[in-house]
């Protein structure tokens, strides 16, 4: 009987130090593109998340992304609140 011994190659990117800040050398495939100068980060779980931050809002408008019909439904309305300046 053949054993099949193939590995999955898993990119990997490295992880140095510049200063008081870690760096990630990342591979070229998953570089963001020269256009992004910021990114959010979270974890999720062992897991460390990169997103790149837009700029502008213009992706998220032009996803067509709607409130629900409901959105805001039970939320109670405040009086106007009387002010004297």
């Amino acid at each position: 009987m053949a054993v099949n011994h193939t590995s999955t190659h898993r990119p990997t990117a490295r992880v140095g130090w510049n200063n008081r800040s870690q760096t990630v050398t990342m591979p070229l495939e998953y570089r963001f593109p020269e256009s992004v100068r910021e990114v959010f980060i979270r974890r999720d779980g062992e897991s460390v998340v990169l997103t790149p931050r837009p700029s502008d809002w213009s992706g998220f408008f032009a996803s067509g992304m709607k409130a629900s019909t409901d959105f805001m439904a039970d939320i109670e309305r405040m009086p106007i609140q009387e002010r004297s300046f």
